[in-house]
């Protein structure tokens, strides 16, 4: 299986030129059985690593542009009234699919926004007293534009929770740069990827993935982590119950990932910002999230051995 993931991220890096941290990132993130939120100015390639990762998966994929008038039928599917059978049909959205590409969540409405939320945390989509499952596996990627641009609705706090991790692609290198401008089209380049894990070896990962152990000076090492975000000042909240599990849930997939059947406080350092950060904000601004000088601290300030 090693082979496989290394496999699977030198084929992505090949159209998501210096990027093997955040490819890395986000194939933890769905070993993980999360949902990925990237946060990026437009134009950083944000879609190109949604549809890689759908393509070298083997995973059906959906892409959704949100907008200001977006509605949550719109996402979900709606029910049409069949003259023929004198009754009710209802017409899938393009939530129904294996890997959705929420394309700028933070553009749409709160109303369109919460809509996500069932299909996220339960895998299924309930309207007009029915309930209907979600292909397996279903995994979110949305992408939003900095709060600072104009025309944003922020996610709230329950919004974000439901993302296991929250990354940034940043500009690229001057040598990945080169490469992008003489490679030719990505896009074309994408839809010839090969499939490098099929569906079948995705959910031996999955249980290779919660097999990893973590022992008990970790999980106290861990807790010491949630406990300074819930204790010290600086902090309008502490880290919930839901974002300790979503950091053990990760470090194990990051051990597992890079050979490992047990968790090193370094798996958890490493991942302590993209977990952490989002679900995190400053006492004394919070109007904005001020997640990752606050993860800082933690690094800084909470010894490895209590």
């Amino acid at each position: 299986m090693q082979e496989q993931i290394d496999h699977a991220i030198e084929t992505i890096g090949s159209v998501l030129y210096g990027k093997e941290r955040q490819i890395r990132q986000a194939l933890t993130c769905l070993f993980a059985h999360g949902h990925l939120l990237i946060e990026d100015l437009p134009g950083m390639g944000k879609t190109t690593l949604a549809h890689a990762l759908a393509q070298v998966l083997g995973l059906e994929y959906q892409r959704v542009q949100f907008t200001s008038d977006m509605l949550p039928a719109d996402l979900l599917g709606v029910s049409v009234f069949d003259a023929a059978s004198s009754d009710f049909r209802f017409h899938q959205g393009p939530v129904f699919t294996q890997l959705l590409l929420a394309d700028e969540i933070n553009r749409t409405t709160p109303k369109t926004q919460s809509a996500l939320l069932e299909a996220m945390e339960e895998h299924q989509v309930t309207l007009e007293g029915a309930t209907y499952p979600l292909p397996d596996p279903f995994f979110v990627i949305a992408t939003q534009n900095p709060l600072s641009q104009y025309g944003t609705f922020p996610l709230p706090e329950s919004q974000l929770d439901r993302f296991l991790m929250r990354i940034e692609l940043g500009y690229p290198t001057h040598q990945a740069e080169r490469e992008l401008l003489t490679g030719g089209d990505v896009r074309s380049k994408i839809s010839e990827l090969p499939v490098c894990i099929d569906p079948n070896k995705l959910r031996e990962i999955y249980m290779a993935c919660e097999q990893v152990q973590a022992s008990g000076s970790l999980l106290d090492y861990l807790q010491r982590l949630v406990r300074y975000t819930r204790e010290t000042k600086g902090f309008a909240y502490g880290i919930s119950p839901r974002g300790s599990l979503a950091l053990l849930r990760s470090a194990k997939t990051w051990a597992f990932m890079h050979g490992r059947q047990y968790v090193v406080p370094e798996d958890l350092q490493t991942l302590l910002i993209p977990v952490f950060a989002h679900r995190l904000r400053s006492a004394d601004d919070y109007a904005e999230h001020g997640g990752v000088a606050l993860v800082q601290r933690l690094l800084a300030e909470v010894d490895v051995v209590g």
